[in-house]
């Protein structure tokens, strides 16, 4: 069964730390680029941050340059969206996605993560 299944959100206070992992499975990870997403209530979703298939590229949406940090391991099938500094506007559900080289998509169920004192 084709699947990517997030984990790791939760809540936690400004200025605090998360890490948010993607596991994936029925599929070859290795072969797909990944990004992570995020939607806060009332917004449209946004790109948070991708890589490429062998980890070797990476970027970032500028509110979040030099506070989050996405990695993956493929001999694990799973990749990780490292966030520090958190603020209440990173307040949002964060989703998983990968992209094979044809074009084809997956998605997670998502994960939430709400910065609040």
């Amino acid at each position: 069964q084709v699947q990517l299944v997030e984990s790791g959100g939760g809540l936690v206070q400004p200025g605090g730390s998360l890490r948010l992992s993607c596991s994936a499975s029925g599929f070859t990870f290795s072969s797909s680029a990944m990004r992570w997403h995020r939607q806060a209530p009332g917004k449209e979703r946004e790109l948070v941050a991708g890589i490429t298939s062998n980890g070797g590229s990476t970027n970032y949406a500028d509110s979040v340059k030099g506070r989050f940090t996405i990695s993956r391991d493929n001999a694990k099938n799973t990749g990780y969206l490292q966030m520090n500094s958190l603020k209440p506007e990173d307040t949002a559900v964060y989703y998983c996605n990968t992209v094979n080289g044809l074009g084809h998509q997956r998605w997670g169920q998502g994960t939430q993560v709400t910065v609040s004192s």
